[in-house]
Parts: structure tokens; C-alpha cells; sequence
């Protein structure tokens, strides 16, 4: 039964009345053992020493329903918490009957129990690692069940390895636990049970709503409960913060469904609604769930249906993607000293091949030749159409660079801290130093404003630049997210748009930043490994190339780069 929202005046009222301790639902008849069901089974407890949380002993459970076919790969569902809170959910039973009405795929029940590290003595405490595991952000507990639990339970059972086939649920930190997981990997969870869910900041996942609304949508289905007598405490109320959840995920277009109630931080009100919750979650399977789409955000370029798409791979090392005057894109592959050309219709070519080099960072220049970072024989290098290489500046270490349409040239010296410019004739001059690792820059489009990515900081650098070329009024500028676990960001390669964001490859995804140094969307990585540089190319220019460990993909969006080499433009105002 889904309950109308408490006004904002009575809330008071609500959180010190004695609603919580008068708390009663009836069952629900699904979540009753019925005489012609055929009754599954739970086995275990076993028990698991992790590598990921070196220490710990934990139990789980395994159940396993009288339909089970060992000859068919089968679903899952993951709850935190173990047996103990399935059966307070009455889970088993309800997964009986709903399996037995075919209202619920037949599946495989994993009810784990959090991590602790024994005491070494009678008169000391275990080290428990619940908050620890379930509360935290980052990727640790995904890797815990996709490295350890599921391939240990697949030797027993034959496991599905669809992500549209695993739900995943908990309540409290383990609902947070869920709905991390399956948005670190949608790969292989994409349904989602949250019930009393800790969306607050114990270990930062109070983030989750503004995450949610700048992150390119993922295939998540997620199910809410909640109710407004609910926890509030240091670290945030749990009923404004679920419904923080829920105004997030509608603004980014997911498919979500809420309960709310009246009641407390208990599993009362999730017991009586967990038949209703289930057959939701599982509605319409096995037609897989798919990502959303955000009705309209401010910064609107993602095209419906358009992904990522493979353009290159086997590569060693993939980077400096840089496009000519047709819209073909450039791109190295560093450690083969090799720069691949990627034509109009797809097709990929080796432009320049010189082992040992280090060809990194690559732009094009106003004179129409390729300029390129040669790390590994310290000088910046430029190639005619042909491939033949000059030599511009000798005796530097450089990662990456921008050539602009009066010939003035820049690049970053991480190994040094130091951003040097130069000249298409060959002079040099140091223009700062001091960022702790100075990676990716890029010109705003009227050529005014440089940034630079700091790869081990949460920053980006902005500087004017002058009537001389020196650059002045050094400032932390563009705010990016992180990962949980990251000292910095990561930010790598960059480029810009005609409307003066800039677009930061970070180990979150590709983060757009608006002219003031707002992230307003983070795409989504074509793949979950190094994402080192981004340009515009393509014949209209409305197409990003990224490059990412061993491959390049290429995504059409409704935004146009710009093409430092040409005259400068004039973005528009940017809305303060």
C-alpha cells in the first residue's frame, strides 16, 4: 500500500511521536507458506575468509528453490545481512510462492552476512566491518561478490551471469550496500531492493543524489522504501534523504518505484510490502532493463540511443586523440611508438611509426601539420600529411599540448610540475610551475583562458592568458568528482566545445564541465579501465573520440568542438 507524503509541518510531530512502537502490518498472503507450494531450501551457513577484507570470517546462506534446474543458468538475488533478515523479510517463503505463481523468475537466494575479524582473546572486542563494507562508496564490496562469493556459490550451482538476471537488496547500510553496487557495476547487477536505506553521510553516501543526477543513467531498476518516523541523526535524516534518492533518480530518468509509510528504522513495513516489491522488480522479465533518459538537463547533449561505439583496439596504450580540418582523428599508441589515423568512414591506419619515441599528446597546428609530445626522445615534434617529422622544441619531457591560431604553442612538463610555452619556430619559456602533476590542457574558444588538469588533484587549473603569451592569475578552478578510495581525480586529456565546456577524462568518466567550472554530466567510460584523452571529430565535429587503455571509441553527441587552430570564437554568457 503506497501512503501519501506527510506534509513538511507535521514532520515534527511525527519524528517524536510513539508511531514506531505502534507499528503493525498485516502479512501479506504471498509471504505465507501455502499447502501446494513446493518448499525450497536454505543451506548453509558457510563460511568465507575474503581477501578483499583481508581478516574477516563471515556466513552466508544459499536457498534454493523446488524448481531449480541444474542444467539452466539462474537467476540471483543478493541480500545483505543474511539468513536473519531474509527471514524477517519471510523472504524464503515469499520466493516460494511468487516462484510458484511464476511471478518471479526461479532463483537462487545468496543472504551474506557482513565481515568481522575475530577477537584475539576472550577479553577483546571482533573488528566489525559493517559500516565499513556496507556504508562505504567505491567499488570494494562489487569486487568482493564478483571475485569471491558468486565464482565460490557458482561451483555448487549454475549461477547466471546476465546482469538483467541479479538483484541485489538489504535494508539500512545493507540498501546502500545494493544500490552501490549495482551503480559500480551495472554490468552485473541492474535490480535493486532498498528498504530503510542509509543515503546519509556515515562514509560519504550522502553524494548519491547529486551523483545520480550528473551521471549519465545507468540500467538500474531500484525499488524504495522508507517511512517518516525513520532515523535522523549527526549524519542526516534517512526520510528526507530517501526521498533525496527518489527526486534524483525521476530527474535522471530511472525506473523507480517508492513506498512510503509512517514508521520507523524496522523492517515492519518492508515484511508486509516485499511480495508487491519483488513482483516489481522482476516485472516484464526477462526483457532486459535498459538506462533512462533525464526529461532535460541543463547541459543536454546525449542523443537517445546513442552509446559508445568501438572504433579501434589490440593497442598497447591508447592516447592523444587530436582531428585535422576533414574531422579524421589521430591517436598514439605510446609504448609501440605507433600514431594510428582513424579516416571518415572508420577505417584505421598506421600515419607514423618510430619505436621508442613516446609519441604521446597530439594537435593540430594553424600551418595544418600534426604537433605531438615526443616523451621519449624529450622534443615536441610536428608531421606534414605525409609523415614526415621536424623537429620544434629539443630537451623537454612532455605529456600533452594545444597549438593555437597565432602559432603559440603550449604543453605540460609533469615530470618537472611545470607548463612551458613555445613557439611554432622553436623558442621556449617556462609559463608556470608548482601544479603537482600538470596532465591535460586545453584553450577556452576564444583562446582567452587555459586549463590545466591536475591528475593527482580534485582540480583543474585556469589561467588568462596574455597579450604575450604569458599566463597570469593562477586559480583552482574546475571542481570534479572522485572515486571513493582516489587521492585525486585522475583528470588526463581534455578538449572544449563551441559553447566553452570542457570535457575531462577522470576515473569517474568523461566530466563536462560548464564555463564556471561546474561538472554538469559525467558520461559514462566505455569501459572500466584508464580513460586518458577526448576530442571532437568526424566531419561535422560532433562526434568524441576517447581513447582508454587498449582501444578508441567514438560517441555522437549534440554539442560541436572547437578547433584551436582557427580564428577564436565567442562562447556564449555562461549562466551564472
Amino acid at each position: 500500500m503506497r501512503l501519501p507524503l506527510l506534509s513538511l509541518a507535521l514532520l515534527p510531530l511525527v519524528l517524536t511521536s510513539p508511531l514506531p512502537a505502534q507499528e503493525k502490518y498485516d502479512p501479506h498472503p504471498d509471504s505465507l507458506k501455502q499447502d501446494d507450494v513446493p518448499e525450497g531450501k536454505v543451506e548453509g551457513p558457510f563460511e568465507w575468509h575474503s581477501e578483499i577484507y583481508p581478516g574477516t570470517v563471515r556466513e552466508y546462506w544459499v536457498y534454493v528453490p523446488a524448481q531449480y534446474d541444474t542444467e539452466k543458468p539462474t537467476p540471483v538475488f543478493v541480500v545483505q545481512d543474511g539468513l536473519s533478515l531474509a527471514e524477517r523479510w519471510t523472504l524464503p517463503v515469499t520466493l516460494d510462492n511468487l516462484i510458484h505463481q511464476r511471478e518471479v523468475p526461479v532463483q537462487i537466494g545468496i543472504f551474506i552476512g557482513h565481515g568481522k575479524v575475530p577477537a584475539p582473546h576472550e577479553n577483546a572486542q571482533p573488528r566489525f566491518n559493517r559500516s565499513y563494507e556496507y556504508d562505504a562508496l567505491g567499488d570494494r564490496y562489487a569486487r568482493f561478490l564478483l571475485e569471491e562469493i558468486l565464482p565460490e556459490v557458482s561451483k555448487s550451482y549454475n549461477l547466471s551471469s546476465d546482469p538483467n538476471d541479479r538483484a541485489i537488496g538489504g535494508t539500512s547500510s545493507g540498501a546502500i550496500c545494493a544500490f552501490n553496487v549495482a551503480w559500480e557495476r551495472p554490468d552485473e547487477f541492474r535490480r535493486v531492493l532498498s528498504t530503510i536505506g542509509t543515503y546519509v553521510d556515515l562514509r560519504g553516501g550522502g553524494a548519491f543524489p547529486t551523483l545520480i543526477r550528473k551521471h549519465e543513467p545507468k540500467p538500474i531498476r531500484v525499488f524504495l522504501q522508507d517511512g517518516s518516523s525513520d532515523l535522523d541523526l549527526y549524519a542526516g535524516s534517512w526520510w528526507h534523504a530517501n526521498q533525496s534518492m527518489l527526486s534524483a533518480l525521476n530527474f535522471a530518468g530511472y525506473d523507480v518505484k517508492h513506498v512510503w509509510g509512517e514508521g520507523g528504522h524496522n523492517n515492519k513495513h518492508a515484511a508486509a510490502i516485499m511480495p508487491d516489491a519483488l513482483r516489481w522488480l522482476w516485472r516484464d522479465y526477462p526483457e532486459s532493463i535498459k538506462p533512462g533518459m533525464a526529461p532535460k538537463r541543463r547541459t543536454d547533449i546525449l542523443i537517445p540511443d546513442e552509446d559508445w561505439q568501438l572504433v579501434s583496439e589490440g593497442h598497447r596504450f591508447t592516447e592523444g586523440p587530436a582531428a585535422n580540418a576533414k574531422g579524421e582523428v589521430f591517436f598514439t599508441d605510446v609504448p609501440q611508438g605507433i600514431i594510428h589515423k582513424i579516416a571518415l568512414d572508420g577505417t584505421v591506419s598506421i600515419f607514423v611509426e618510430q619505436k621508442g619515441s613516446g609519441i604521446n599528446g597530439l594537435m593540430f597546428g594553424p600551418d595544418g601539420k600534426l604537433y605531438g609530445c615526443q616523451n621519449g626522445n624529450q622534443q615536441i615534434v610536428r608531421y606534414d600529411e605525409q609523415g614526415n617529422e621536424e623537429v620544434v622544441v629539443s630537451d623537454v619531457t612532455s605529456n600533452d599540448l594545444i597549438v593555437l591560431a597565432d602559432g603559440s604553442g603550449y604543453f605540460t612538463d609533469p615530470k618537472n610540475k611545470t607548463i612551458w610555452r613555445f613557439t611554432t619556430d622553436g623558442e621556449k619559456t617556462k609559463v608556470d610551475t608548482g601544479i603537482s602533476f600538470p596532465n591535460g590542457l586545453i584553450a577556452s574558444p576564444d583562446q582567452t583562458l587555459i586549463t590545466v588538469a591536475d591528475m593527482q588533484g580534485r582540480f583543474t587549473y585556469s589561467f588568462q592568458r596574455q597579450s604575450d603569451g604569458t599566463l597570469a592569475h593562477k586559480q583552482t578552478y574546475g571542481h570534479l568528482h572522485l572515486n571513493d578510495l582516489a587521492k585525486g581525480s585522475n583528470a588526463d586529456g581534455m578538449t572544449v566545445d563551441t559553447e566553452g565546456r570542457i570535457y575531462v577524462t577522470s576515473s569517474v568518466g568523461l566530466q563536462v564541465l560548464d564555463q564556471l567550472g561546474r561538472v554538469h554530466l559525467i558520461i559514462a567510460k566505455p569501459q572500466p579501465k584508464w580513460l586518458s584523452n577526448v576530442t571532437f571529430g568526424g566531419p561535422e565535429f560532433d562526434t568524441l573520440y576517447v581513447t582508454t587503455n587498449d582501444k578508441v571509441y567514438r560517441r555522437k553527441v549534440k554539442a560541436k568542438g572547437v578547433n584551436l587552430w582557427e580564428p577564436p570564437i565567442a562562447p556564449p554568457r555562461p549562466g551564472l
